[in-house]
């Protein structure tokens, strides 16, 4: 009896890894969240807002194009829509409107607000986001931690 090998084509340039991003987040934990928010210049009264609020991130995502929207408290929304690689119209949290270019680095997405520098990646099935700006003292990291809901 022979047997049959079947040799598959490895003809997608999108991995799992990046395609993990699909789907609905809801903020687990925050690290760093009121100091950040400060140095990059949030109200006093939205950071109270948003300090215990489980904020909900939908990601779609279809190869390189991807639709970001955040659900803040008070029917606030920010959606960006961009495309890895290239430079998009984006929003900050604080509603500043700039273009910026998001890359994929190891399975990172990475992009440079005005005031900060941001990345996001899927560990141990989770949405990991990592915000760091610079102060006088030395880096400000905001790390939030988002489940699949």
């Amino acid at each position: 009896m022979k047997k049959l090998q079947l040799a598959l084509p490895l003809c997608s340039t999108i991995n799992a890894q990046t395609m993990a991003f699909n789907g609905k987040w809801e903020t687990e934990s925050q690290d760093g969240y009121e100091e950040f928010c400060k140095l990059i210049g949030i109200p006093d009264d939205v950071i109270s807002k948003g300090r215990d609020f489980k904020l909900v991130t939908e990601v779609i995502q279809n190869g390189d194009d991807f639709t970001w929207i955040q659900y803040y408290p008070n029917s606030h929304v920010v959606t960006n829509k961009f495309i890895v690689g290239k430079e998009s119209d984006m929003e900050t949290v604080g509603g500043k409107k700039f273009k910026g270019t998001v890359s994929m680095e190891g399975g990172k997405l990475a992009i440079s607000f005005p005031k900060y520098h941001h990345t996001s990646e899927i560990s141990g099935g989770k949405l990991v986001e990592t915000s760091t700006a610079t102060a006088a003292s030395g880096p400000v990291v905001f790390v939030r931690t988002s489940k699949k809901i």
